[in-house]
C-alpha cells in the first residue's frame, strides 16, 4: 500500500503542474508563395525569368549544436517557393564560403552519407502532427520520410519527386519538383501549410532550420512557418500503375537450377487529395533483405524487421496503440498436424503465401485520420508421412485466411491525438480467429512541455475444438514532463493473464503489472568542450498478478557525450538489485524460476564519420550472483570511405556466456535445466560502390556461429529453484548461417527500378558441437550447403496523366 500511495502522490503532483507550460513563445515566419506563370527546366540553375521576384525564405537560425542563434553570412541560406496546378517548386541557393570543402558523398536513396544536404518539411494541414520530408544531398541523392509528432522518421516511405543539385563557385544549389500527389492537404480554396526549411554543413555538423526550433521544449513538427498564397489548384487524377516484372533462378544443393518469371502490379489512387488507395496485385517479395536470425533459446520467438515495401509505406497511422507487427502476415502457419507414433511433417514450409493486400489511408481537414490495411494469405497444406506403411496424408496447417487493421485517429491542438484501432484475423474453417481493439491517447500541453499517454486494449481471441475462448485487457498510464534540461516520466500499465494480440501484432508476457520512471539531464548549448551531453536514470519493475512476486526489475544510468571534434562515447551500468520470478522460461503454466541478481556494464566509442576512416566500439562485461555465472562481450565496426564512391564497414561481435542457467526440455512432468556455456561469434561486411545518385552497387554479408554447451543439468522444484537431475538426452545447440547479397538497383527514371541480386545462403543447426572456428566457417561454405538465387525485377511507374497525354498525342 505504500507503494500504492507513493506513486499516488507522484501523479497528483505531475497533474498539477500539467497546467502550467513554460513560457516558451514558438514564432511562425511566413513566406508567399507564388504561382508559376511559365515552365521551367529542373536543372538547379535558377535561370528562367519566373524565379524573378519571387518571395525569398532566408535568415536561418542554428539547430545542432547552436541552438537559435542566427546563421552565419558564410553560410547564408536562401530559398523560393513556385506552384501550379500539379506541384510544388522549390529553389534553395546554399551559400559556403569554402565551397571546395563541401562535402558530397554518392549514395544510395534515404541515404545521406557523409554530405551536405538540404530539406524542406510540409504539413498540408497544419496541424503541428505530420509532415512529409523531402531532401536532397550535395551529390544530387534523394531521400524522403513522414515525421510524426512522437519524433518517429519513417524513412521506408518512398515519393514520386524530382531534384537536381549542383556545386556552384559560391556554394550549392538545389532544385526541387513535389507532385501533390507526394503530400496530403484540404481541399481548401486557400491553402495555409506549415512549413520549414533543413539544412546541414556536415564537416561542421552544423545544422540550421529556416523557422526557429526551440530544443527547450520537445516536438518539432510544431516548431514550423506557414506557406501561404497557394489558391484554387485544380490537382489531376493521382493514379499511378506500377507494373513489374521479374526473373529468378534458384539452385539447391545437389539439384538442377530452375527458372522462375513472375509479374505483377502495384496500384495507387488518390481518392481525394487527403486520402489515397495502395493495393498490390500478386506481390512478388523475393528481392527483400535477408533476416539476421540468431541462436534462439529462450522461450519467446524471435521478432524480425519488416523488409517488404508494402507494408513499410506509409504505415505510420497502423502502429497506433501497438498493435500491429505486419510480418504476421505472411508469416508462419498457425498450426502445427497432430502426429501419430511414426509420423512425420515431410517439409513444413516457413511462411505463407501473400495473395494481395491493399490499404487507404488519408486524414480529413477536420483533423481525423483515418486507415485501413487488409491482406488475404492462402490455403496451405503440408505432406505428412508414416515412415512404417509408407503412406501418406495431406494436412491444412493454415487456411485462406484475411487480416485487416482498422484505425481512426483524431487530432487536436496541433499536438494531441485519440485513437480508436482494431484488428481482426479470420480464418476459414475451425480454425483460431483473432479480434483485438484499443483506445489510445497521448495528450501535449499547448507548449508541449507536458505529456500524458496511455491506452485500453482488449482481445477475444475464439479457438476451435477443445479450446476455450480467451478474453483479456490491458490498461496502461504514462506522464512525461518533456521541456528543459531536467526531464522525467512516470508511468505503469496492468496485463490480464489472456490478453493475447499475436495473431496480427506481439505480445509475448501477460498475466504482471509494471511500474516504471525516468529522470534525464542534458545541455541545450554547446559548452567549450561538448557538443552534447546528456544522462539518463531508469528504473523497472514488473510483478505478476496472482502471486505480486517480482518478474522482472532493473535500475539503468547511462550517459553520452560528443566533444568538439564529433567524437561521441557513451557508457551504460544495469542493476537487477533482487531475485526475479520468471513465469515464461519453464514453458508449463504455473511454474517460474528463481533468477539471481546481476549486474551489467557497458560502454561505447564511436568517432566522426566525416572522417575517412572511423570506426565503433561497444565492449560489455557483467555477471550473476550465482554459481559462476558471467558474460562479456565486445563489438568493433571500423568503416573506411575510399572515396565519395566507394566505402566498406565490417561489423565483428564477439560473446561469451560462461555457467548460464536455462531451460533445456520436458523430461515427463519434469522440467530440465542446464548450466552451460554459449559462444557467439559474428562477422559482416557492409559494402557500396555509387556510380552516381541512381546506379548503385551493394555488398551485404553476414556469418553467424553461436553454440550452446551443456555442463550439467538439473530439474526445476515447485520453489523455482533447481537442483541436479540425471537427463542424458544432447540438448547441446550448434548454429551455423552465412548469407550474401551482391546487388546492382538503377532508378532509370522517377519512380521506377531496375535491380540484379545474387544471393547465396546456408543454414546449419546441429547437437554437435565442433568448437573451432575455421572448421565451422569451412563447414557452411561447402556447396552441398549453399543455395544460391539470381535474379532481375523491373518496376515501372506509369502516371496516368502522362500516359493520357501520350495517347493523345499518339
Amino acid at each position: 500500500m505504500k507503494t500504492f500511495y507513493t506513486l499516488c502522490f507522484i501523479i497528483s503532483g505531475f497533474l498539477c503542474s500539467f497546467g502550467q507550460d513554460a513560457q516558451v513563445v514558438i514564432e511562425k515566419k511566413k513566406l508567399q508563395a507564388k504561382r508559376l506563370q511559365s515552365d521551367i527546366k529542373l536543372d538547379g540553375k535558377f535561370d528562367e525569368e519566373a524565379w524573378v521576384n519571387v518571395p525569398v525564405a532566408n535568415q536561418f537560425f542554428g539547430f545542432e549544436p547552436n541552438n537559435g542563434m542566427p546563421e552565419p553570412d558564410s553560410l547564408k541560406t536562401e530559398v523560393k517557393i513556385l506552384y501550379d496546378d500539379h506541384a510544388l517548386y522549390v529553389a534553395a541557393t546554399l551559400y559556403d564560403s569554402h565551397p571546395d570543402k563541401i562535402l558530397k558523398e554518392i549514395t544510395e536513396r534515404d541515404n545521406f552519407g557523409t554530405s551536405d544536404f538540404f530539406g524542406i518539411f510540409i504539413n498540408g494541414f497544419n496541424d503541428g502532427q505530420q509532415e512529409y520530408s523531402f531532401f536532397v544531398n550535395a551529390a544530387n541523392g534523394q531521400a524522403d520520410c513522414v515525421r510524426t509528432t512522437q519524433g518517429g522518421e519513417d524513412y521506408s516511405w518512398d515519393a514520386i519527386w524530382m531534384s537536381e543539385a549542383r556545386i556552384t563557385n559560391n556554394g550549392w544549389q538545389v532544385e526541387m519538383k513535389i507532385p501533390y500527389a507526394a503530400i496530403r492537404f484540404s481541399k481548401a480554396d486557400k491553402q495555409v501549410w506549415g512549413i520549414n526549411f533543413f539544412r546541414e554543413v556536415r564537416r561542421l555538423r552544423y545544422k540550421y532550420t529556416w523557422n526557429k526550433v526551440d530544443n527547450r521544449i520537445g516536438a518539432f513538427t510544431q516548431q514550423a512557418g506557414l506557406l501561404e498564397g497557394i489558391e484554387n489548384i485544380e490537382t489531376p487524377t493521382r493514379l499511378f500503375l506500377i507494373p513489374y516484372a521479374s526473373y529468378y533462378l534458384n539452385s539447391l544443393p545437389n539439384e538442377k537450377a530452375q527458372g522462375t518469371i513472375k509479374g505483377g502490379m502495384d496500384l495507387k489512387y488518390g481518392l481525394s487529395d487527403a486520402f489515397t488507395l495502395d493495393a498490390v496485385l500478386i506481390p512478388d517479395f523475393g528481392q527483400t533483405k535477408f533476416d539476421n536470425k540468431i541462436l534462439n533459446l529462450g522461450p519467446f520467438e524471435q521478432v524480425f524487421n519488416e523488409n517488404r515495401p508494402f507494408f513499410t509505406e506509409g504505415t505510420d497511422l497502423f502502429n497506433k496503440a501497438g498493435l500491429f507487427y505486419s510480418r504476421r502476415i505472411g508469416g508462419a502457419p498457425s498450426t502445427y498436424p497432430e502426429l501419430s507414433e511414426n509420423e512425420e511433417v515431410t517439409e513444413y514450409p516457413s511462411s505463407v503465401k501473400l495473395l494481395n493486400a491493399l490499404k487507404v489511408s488519408g486524414r480529413t481537414k477536420g483533423g481525423l485520420g483515418v486507415g485501413v490495411l487488409n491482406a488475404v494469405t492462402e490455403k496451405t497444406d503440408v505432406t505428412v508421412q508414416n515412415s512404417l506403411t509408407n503412406e501418406f496424408r495431406s494436412v491444412t496447417v493454415e487456411p485462406i485466411a484475411n487480416y485487416n487493421i482498422t484505425v481512426l485517429d483524431q487530432r487536436f491542438n496541433q499536438n494531441s491525438s485519440i485513437s480508436l484501432v482494431n484488428t481482426n484475423v479470420t480464418r476459414d474453417g475451425e480454425f483460431r480467429d483473432a479480434n483485438v481493439s484499443a483506445l489510445a491517447f497521448d495528450l501535449n500541453t499547448k507548449k508541449n512541455t507536458y505529456n500524458a499517454n496511455g491506452a485500453l486494449k482488449y482481445s477475444y481471441v475464439n479457438e476451435f475444438g477443445d479450446l476455450a475462448n480467451k478474453k483479456g485487457f490491458v490498461s496502461e498510464l504514462y506522464l512525461a514532463e518533456t521541456s528543459g534540461k531536467i526531464r522525467y516520466s512516470i508511468g505503469g500499465n496492468y496485463v490480464s493473464k489472456d490478453f493475447d494480440n499475436n495473431d496480427l501484432g506481439v505480445n509475448f508476457q501477460t498475466n504482471y503489472y509494471s511500474l516504471s520512471g525516468n529522470i534525464s539531464y542534458r545541455i541545450l548549448q554547446p559548452t567549450q568542450k561538448m557538443n552534447s551531453f546528456r544522462m539518463n536514470l531508469n528504473w523497472y519493475s514488473q510483478f505478476n498478478n496472482d502471486s505480486n512476486y517480482l518478474q522482472e526489475q532493473s535500475l539503468n544510468f547511462n550517459m553520452s557525450v560528443t566533444n568538439k571534434k564529433n567524437h561521441a562515447a557513451g557508457f551504460n551500468v544495469t542493476a537487477r538489485m533482487f531475485d526475479v520470478y520468471d513465469y515464461y522460461d519453464a514453458r508449463v503454466e504455473g511454474r517460474y524460476t528463481v533468477y539471481p541478481k546481476y549486474y551489467n556494464t557497458s560502454g561505447w566509442i564511436s568517432t566522426n564519420y566525416n572522417n575517412k576512416f572511423a570506426f565503433d566500439i561497444n565492449p560489455w562485461y557483467g555477471f550473476a550472483e550465482q554459481k559462476g555465472w558471467w558474460f562479456s562481450g565486445v563489438s568493433i565496426s571500423p568503416r573506411y570511405r575510399f572515396s565519395n564512391k566507394l566505402m566498406f564497414i565490417y561489423n565483428l561481435s564477439y560473446n561469451v556466456d560462461k555457467n548460464e542457467l536455462g531451460w533445456i526440455d520436458l523430461d515427463g512432468d519434469e522440467i530440465v535445466y542446464a548450466r552451460r556455456d554459449k559462444q557467439t561469434i559474428e562477422n559482416g561486411m557492409e559494402g557500396k560502390y555509387s556510380i552516381n545518385s541512381r546506379m548503385n552497387f551493394k555488398l551485404n554479408l553476414r556469418h553467424y556461429w553461436s553454440f550452446a554447451d551443456n555442463k550439467s543439468t538439473y530439474r526445476l522444484l515447485e520453489n523455482g529453484k533447481v537442483e541436479e537431475y540425471v537427463y542424458n538426452e544432447n540438448k547441446n545447440s550448434n548454429l551455423n548461417l552465412w548469407n550474401f547479397d551482391l546487388s546492382y538497383s538503377w532508378w532509370f527514371a522517377p519512380g521506377s527500378q531496375m535491380t540484379i541480386l545474387y544471393r547465396n545462403n546456408a543454414a546449419d543447426f546441429n547437437r554437435t558441437i565442433v568448437k573451432n572456428f575455421s572448421n565451422n566457417v569451412k563447414s557452411i561454405m561447402n556447396q552441398d550447403m549453399l543455395n544460391h538465387a539470381f535474379s532481375v525485377s523491373v518496376r515501372y511507374f506509369i502516371d496516368y496523366n502522362q500516359a493520357k497525354h501520350w495517347v493523345g498525342k499518339s
